[in-house]
């Protein structure tokens, strides 16, 4: 009999096609600037990471560094499914989605450098990406952690009456945490526009999903709070941005949260320091078959929105101009010292009386 435990070594199961009807669906309500507008932002996330992995083997970035290389669809499609008054919570490997978000490729570079052009003044290095004009709050770096958060800012929604959702994304890890499991409960409940999203890159950390959850349809995780599911193909972009269309529309004329097991790959370890030893290399090179960025090119130049050549010298632009965001966090300044004792302590606006203190 064979080992129920031991890793499938096979590509997620559930990878669909662009196919006519799904084009003929995107045709009518996608233009073809933001179709440009999603493939130039999923390869600018694709050229920046590269860069970053080379500057982190380079000595140039300290600490732990997630990159993002193979999960583009599934930050760009969700971002470009809301809206500038939504908000945005993802987990450490977020680069990926702060610059989807808006975030400035320049500003989430000098962060990973630790300096004070950063997005979080340097302070926070990859996990901590913030950006609060943009309403991205994290970048968070305890596993499941940020869940709850994600529920506080529905809560914040509902109680302000703002026609707005909140995305949380987190890996298929987080899963058994138990602060997801009292999140979704709460949720459900109390009638929260939260969309959970599990980027469900097969691994976590190193252990495959099959090691660790007594199922692997994760969408299932969410029956027993009564809440909407699916499971979808984060390799076709298109398909997570008609999940997340349709999410956020339940959010925000039901209240109702949803929750998205959204099967993706990344090509590189958990972090830099990952050898990644627990897959094949056969396994790797069939996940690539489905790029999701080089799937979107082939679908781009089949309709006719733009050619091969234009693509390639997209890409040629963004490479330098990955090039120019590590130029940019060179040359940037180190945080002052005194830096250190910013932001430990809130200026509460409000006076407070009671009695006096001897």
């Amino acid at each position: 009999m064979a080992d129920q435990t031991a890793p499938s070594n096979q590509p997620h199961a559930g990878y669909t096609e662009i196919t006519p009807d799904q084009t003929e669906r995107v045709r009518a309500k996608v233009s073809d600037e933001k179709i440009m507008a999603i493939y130039t932002d999923m390869l600018r996330i694709r050229r920046f990471e590269e860069r970053a992995g080379r500057a982190y083997q380079q000595g140039k970035i300290k600490g732990f560094c997630h990159l993002y290389i193979g999960q583009e669809g599934v930050a760009v499609g969700a971002m470009h499914a809301i809206g500038d008054d939504d908000y945005v919570v993802a987990a450490y490997r977020e680069h990926g989605h702060a610059i989807a978000r808006g975030v400035e490729p320049d500003a989430v570079m000098a962060e990973l450098f630790g300096k004070a052009e950063g997005s979080s003044g340097g302070m926070g290095g990859s996990m901590h990406i913030f950006d609060t004009e943009r309403k991205f709050y994290g970048g968070w770096g305890i596993v499941g952690g940020h869940v709850p958060t994600a529920a506080g800012i529905g809560w914040a929604i509902k109680y302000r009456e703002e026609d707005a959702v909140c995305l949380c994304f987190f890996g298929e890890g987080s899963i058994h945490q138990g602060a997801f499991h009292e999140t979704l409960n709460m949720a459900a409940l109390w009638k929260l526009p939260v969309i959970f999203i599990t980027e469900n890159n097969k691994y976590a950390m190193g252990t495959e999903v099959s090691r660790a959850s007594a199922i692997t349809e994760l969408e299932k995780k969410a029956i027993s709070y009564g809440i909407a599911h699916d499971t979808i193909d984060g390799q076709n972009v298109f398909s997570v941005w008609e999940a997340i269309d349709t999410a956020v529309e339940r959010a925000k004329k039901d209240g109702m949260p949803t929750f998205l097991d959204i099967r993706t790959y990344r090509y590189r370890g958990h972090s830099m320091s990952d050898p990644a030893t627990y897959r094949t290399k056969e396994e790797v090179e069939e996940e690539q078959l489905r790029d999701p960025i080089q799937r979107l090119h082939n679908w781009i130049v089949d309709q006719e929105i733009a050619t091969d050549e234009q693509l390639q010298a997209l890409d040629k632009e963004l490479k330098d101009e990955a090039k120019a965001n590590e130029k940019f966090a060179m040359n940037g300044s180190q945080p002052a010292l005194n830096a250190l004792y910013d932001h430990v302590y809130v200026d509460w606006p409000f006076d407070i009386e009671g009695p006096e203190l001897p």
